[in-house]
Formats: structure tokens, sequence, C-alpha cells
């Protein structure tokens, strides 16, 4: 006898629809998948067949093939497992009711017929949903997740047992009830109100996170540098609900989202240690999981002493930090994963870190500055908005009293400069300065004739690139929306050149 069940498997962030197609035919004990299963999948022979006999169930004894249909569709994971157990048990009759076909079944199954949670579940819920499937079983740990989804219903249960008796009509269950989402503030373990002195650097952190822009800090140890990047978390503009959405399914797929919230509240703040691999920040592996920069998506990827990092590590930035994409290749195939992020950086000017100081003396050979530096390539540069100069704090700073500053009034101004750029850009699908196109720019930041020659002499004097010329009218344009202005001024310009000329000097 054959049965069919649906389930959905998934490439990259994009479900797809996957028929288990169960078939019980006289012969020789034997059990076959087919479909270009992965090992996962392969495995899932053993687990079916205890699950179902531990459930109190028949498993046949006869020649069973499995086919997951489309075949030329790789299918990776434990996520077929109910599908494929539901399906042989409506192939041998213990499953009567035909409304099993009604349903997307989704999960892995336990030695004893426990439903487990599996990854990736959001994405597979929105793309079933885009292409008509309304109605879905899954294992109950994964019922958070489900519950903000719209438009499905989606019944969880804990043991394959319970999913025969609901299916059978024995057993009446509600859906999951939907939940409204919350945003929540990021956390962070420092305020701008204990950072000293540094105004400079504070403002400069103040535009990037307002616009959405790259930020590298050049200085000597101790200057402050991880601590401005730490406050970053305590500064970061509200998260909507469609952002929360793009990151818990890059998290969910990634295997490391919370089971006990079910989506992402805050913006993600990543801060990968400097021996991270290559394929560790672009993704990849075996299975083509998201990598750091995906993780860091709509959030902040913090890297601390940037030279640190391989060059090849560094150069698999580039992709990201123009497209908001990246692309992990692999055997079989190719996917796409978003990653637009804020790259917050860090790094000594050389190997000692006193090169350039005011005060103390680099001990370095121009060859050892010139290795060091060698490492950042000026394509990697020319896509970092602000590059600033972090020196040290001076005594009388540290010893003062007076209060500095809090990251609740500097996120104020952030929060009020994104609600223009969200205004600015309804329609657009982006969400700050930072991801203006050549369209944009045009449409967004037209220039007077002062702030022209401005920058027109900072292009010639500067030898700089078009793209560094458009991001300069980017960070300027956010510069303004900061002071609330329509225009971008005169004023507006010189600040935003201000943040590109250290490359220039010491770079």
């Amino acid at each position: 006898m054959l049965a069919v069940v649906k389930s959905f498997g998934l490439n990259g962030l994009t479900g797809f629809k996957v028929d288990a197609e169960v078939d019980i035919s006289l012969g020789l004990p034997k059990y076959d998948v087919v479909g270009l299963p992965d090992t996962a999948v392969k495995e899932s022979k053993d687990r079916v067949r205890s699950a179902i006999k531990n459930s109190g169930y028949k498993f046949p004894i006869n020649k069973v093939t499995v086919n997951l249909a489309p075949a030329n569709k790789k299918k990776e994971g434990p996520i077929f497992d109910l599908a494929i157990a539901s399906g042989i048990l409506r192939a041998t009759g213990q499953i009567e009711n035909p409304k099993v076909t009604e349903f997307i079944l989704i999960g892995e199954l336990g030695l004893d017929g426990t439903l487990r949670p599996v990854n990736g579940l959001l994405p597979i819920l929105i793309s079933a949903r885009e292409q008509g499937y309304t109605k879905f079983i899954v294992p109950m740990q994964n019922s958070k997740e489900a519950s903000y989804i719209e438009n499905i219903e989606v019944f969880a249960f804990e043991k394959l047992k319970d999913v025969v008796e609901f299916l059978q009509g024995i057993k009446d269950i509600s859906p999951v009830e939907n939940k409204v989402w919350k945003c929540e503030p990021g956390y962070s373990h420092e305020d701008f109100a204990r950072v000293r002195g540094q105004a400079v650097a504070k403002r400069a952190m103040e535009i990037a996170v307002a616009g959405g822009h790259n930020i590298l800090m050049v200085g000597p140890p101790g200057s402050g540098k991880t601590m401005l990047a730490r406050c970053v978390p305590s500064i970061l503009p509200d998260l909507t609900f469609d952002e929360a959405l793009e990151i818990t399914k890059i998290h969910s797929v990634a295997g490391v989202l919370d089971q006990n919230k079910g989506i992402i509240t805050s913006r993600p703040f990543r801060a990968p240690h400097h021996t991270a691999t290559k394929i560790a920040l672009s993704g990849g592996g075996k299975d083509a999981k998201p990598g750091e920069v995906s993780l860091a998506h709509n959030g902040v990827l913090f890297l601390d002493e940037l030279p640190e990092y391989s060059r090849d590590s560094l150069e698999i930035l580039r992709q990201p930090l123009e497209d908001g994409i990246i692309t992990v290749s692999r055997a079989v195939g190719s996917v796409e994963y978003p990653a637009n992020f804020i790259l917050v950086a860090s790094m000594n000017p050389c190997p000692c870190g006193n090169y350039g100081s005011r005060e103390l003396q680099c001990s370095c050979a121009p060859s050892a500055i010139h290795r060091y530096l060698k490492k950042l390539s000026g394509p990697l540069l020319d896509r970092i908005d602000l590059k600033i100069d972090v020196d040290r704090v001076a005594f009388v700073d540290l010893k003062t009293d007076k209060l500095e500053e809090s990251s609740a009034e500097v996120k104020k101004r952030v929060d009020a400069a994104r609600k223009i750029q969200l205004e600015r850009f309804k329609g657009e699908k982006i969400y700050s300065n930072a991801k203006m196109n050549t369209r944009l720019l045009k449409k967004y930041c037209v220039l007077d004739d002062e702030s022209l020659k401005i920058i027109e002499d900072a292009f010639e004097r500067f030898h700089m690139s078009a793209r560094g010329y458009n991001r300069i009218l980017k960070v300027a344009r956010t510069i303004a929306d900061l002071d609330a202005s329509e225009n971008i001024m005169p004023e507006h310009v010189a600040e935003a050149l201000s943040y590109r000329t250290i490359e220039k000097v010491m770079l």
C-alpha cells in the first residue's frame, strides 16, 4: 500500500515542500530511504522503527521503501522523521483518518517516540505559508518559535502517540496560541556615562549606530576602544518585528535560538575571537550553516584587534559590507544568507601600539609596522565609513567627578534619527542611510555649492574612490538627521570628511 505525507525541507532560509512517499510491498524485510538523503536522513530508519514499536504500534515485516520527493533536492537533518513514521502508519492502516494529508509534519523522533525540536522551523513555517500551507504539526519544544507566525494553525505534541491519536480523532487539542512580539532593550555591560573623555569617539559611535555605518577605532592599548565598543548595545535602536523575524530565521537555522523565548527580541552583538576561522565568520561546513556575519544580521559585529585576524578571514567581509549578504558555496550548490550588520572594529596602530601617540614612543621597525598594517587591504578599509583616532585618556579626565552623558540620552537621539530614516525609506526595504543605493543617494543627498566645494577639494587631496565619496554622503546624511535637518549643510559634510582622513595619514 502507498501513502503520502507532506513535510518541508530547508535550503538556506528558503523552505521547499517534501512528499514522504511510503510504499509497503511483499518481499523480504527491507527498509530503504531514497531521494538524495544525507546521513541523518538515512539513519532515520532506526529511529523511526524504534519509535513506532515503543509507541505501541506495529512496524511492518515487509519491504518498506520511502521516497522523499522531489528526488533532485538534497534532504538534510532529522526533520523528516515524523512524516516518515506517519507515512508508514498510514500505509499499514494504523492511521485511517485521511486528514493526515492536510498537515505539514515536522519533527525528529527519539527511540521512545518522543518528539524532539528541530532547527530552522521559523523559516520553514514562513516559506510554507507563502506557498499556501496553513496547518502544521511540530514538536512541543518548537511551539514558542511557531507562536509568532500569523494566519497559520500549529499543533504541538510531545510524543508520536499523541500525534497519531490526534490524527485519528481520538484526542482533540487546540492550536498554539499566537503571541504578541515585544522588543526588549539590548543587554550591555557598559554605559557611555562610565567612559571618561573620548568625546570624538563617542560622537562617532553615535553617528555609526544612528545611520548603520561601519566604524574603525585606531589607538594604543588601554585607550578605551573595547569599552567604547561594549557600549554600543546600549544605544542600538529598537528592533522592529520584521527585523526580529529575519534574525530569528538565521539563529533558528544555525541552532542557536533560545527555545524558551522562541524569537529574538533585541539586536545581536557578536564578538568572535581573532582566532576564528574563515568558515566560522562566513558560514559553511557540511551543512552550510550561517556564520558570525549572518548571526550579527541587523545587529553589530565587533572585531577587536582587527589585524590579528587572518587576511583570508578579513577579506570575506567585503561582500557583506557592500551588499548585505554572504554567499556560502559547497559541492551541491550555494546558499545566500543575510549579513546586514554594523561593523565595529578596533586596532592598534602598530605591533607595540604606540605609533602616532602624542605621549609614548613607538619601538617598532618600519618594516614591522608595514607588515602589521598590510593585513588590512585598501578595498576593505574603503568599505568602513568612519575611522577615528582614539588616544589615551588624560589624567584630568579620569579624576574629574563630572557626569558624562548616559547611553539613554544618546539613544534618544539615535532613535529620533532612525525614525526619520524609517519614514524616508518606507517601501524601499532598507532601514538605514548606510544601505542607500545610487538612486536614493541622488534623491536624498543633494548638496549645495559650498558643500560640493568642500567634498571636491577633499576628493582630490586624499585621492578618494567613488565608493568613498558615496559613503561620505551617507554619513553626512546621518549627521543631518541627528540635527533634524532636512538638508545636508556644509558643516555636516565637513564632519563626515573628518572621519575618513586618518586612513590617509596612518593606514
